[in-house]
C-alpha cells in the first residue's frame, strides 16, 4: 500500500472516540511519545511553536478529575447542578488512560488565530497518530478549563483551549 492510501485510510477512520469505549490497558510510553511529537510536528508561522501540552496520567490524573468536579460543584448554580454531569466528568477522566491539556501560549509574533490555528493542526496530528496506533481519543473543551489556570500553571498569555483524552480501544 502507497504513503498516499494509508494517509488516506486513517483520515477516513478518524474519529472521536470516548472514554467509556476505551480498554483499561496502558498506553506505553512509547506510542505516547509518538503521538506527542507528531503534534509538535504542526505547521507554524515564524516557528512559535505555540502548543503547550500537560500529561495527566496516574495520581495526577484523579487529582484533575477531582479539581474539575469541584470546579464545576462550585460554579454551578444550585438548581442548575446536574449530579450525572458531575460524575461524568470524574468517569470520563479516571476511565481514559491518559489526559493531555491543550494550551496556546501566544506569541505576540503572529495573529492570535494563527496560533489557535497552528495548535489545532498539533492535535489533528495527535488524532491521526491515536487513529494509526489504534488509540481512542477525542478533544474536550469544557468552559471548567478556564478555571484551571492554576493546575495548569497557565501564563498571562496563554489560553486552555480543552483537554485531549485517550485510551487504548477493546
Amino acid at each position: 500500500m502507497n504513503k498516499a492510501s494509508i494517509l488516506k485510510e486513517i483520515i477516513e477512520q478518524r474519529r472521536s472516540i470516548f472514554p467509556k469505549d476505551y480498554a483499561d490497558t496502558e498506553i506505553s510510553q512509547e506510542v505516547l511519545e509518538e503521538i506527542l511529537n507528531a503534534a509538535t510536528l504542526a505547521p507554524n508561522h515564524k516557528r512559535t511553536k505555540p502548543w503547550r501540552f500537560k500529561i495527566f496520567k496516574g495520581e495526577e490524573k484523579a487529582q484533575l478529575a477531582s479539581e474539575m468536579q469541584a470546579i464545576y460543584k462550585a460554579i454551578t448554580p444550585e438548581q442548575l447542578f446536574l449530579e450525572k454531569k458531575y460524575n461524568d466528568i470524574g468517569f470520563k477522566i479516571n476511565k481514559a488512560n491518559v489526559v493531555v491539556s491543550i494550551v496556546v501560549n501566544f506569541s505576540g509574533m503572529v495573529p492570535e488565530w494563527e496560533e489557535i490555528a497552528a495548535v489545532s493542526m498539533a492535535v489533528q496530528n495527535m488524532y491521526l497518530t491515536c487513529t494509526a496506533n489504534n488509540i481512542g481519543c477525542y478533544w474536550s473543551s469544557p468552559k471548567i478549563v478556564d478555571e484551571l489556570k492554576n493546575s495548569l500553571t497557565i501564563e498571562e498569555n496563554q489560553k486552555c483551549l480543552g483537554l485531549f483524552y485517550m485510551g487504548n480501544m477493546e
